[in-house]
């Protein structure tokens, strides 16, 4: 995943356990099902990666896991990237099957 990538979120669930820390981090959540458009991919000291979405903008906290401060990043795991990377890709590719449709009329009028 790389940074204008679209996204869609497949897990927004929260842990009982983490709900209070998350909650403290996180002035905005996610959604389930709900498209994003990735903004940053965040290395975290090669700790673990995050995401940053364009649709999603917290205050930066200190992490004293990494030792700085930084905008709270989404895990990877949460997301599944669309098969489209950006939105010029997704029209190239709607503008590829408006293309394709007579082709398939004809096969279907043999």
């Amino acid at each position: 995943m790389k940074p204008g990538d679209k996204v869609i979120c497949i897990n927004a669930a929260i842990d009982p356990e983490k709900a209070e820390e998350i909650r403290r981090d996180f002035e905005i959540w996610i959604t389930k099902d709900k498209e994003y458009t990735i903004r940053e991919v965040l290395d975290n000291n090669g700790i673990v990666p995050g995401l940053l979405l364009d649709e999603v903008h917290n205050f930066p906290k200190y992490f004293k896991l990494i030792d700085r401060m930084q905008e709270p990043a989404f895990a990877l795991w949460r997301f599944r990237k669309l098969n489209y990377a950006t939105a010029e890709a997704a029209e190239e590719h709607a503008e590829e099957l408006v293309g394709v449709e007579p082709e398939i009329e004809k096969l279907i009028r043999k």
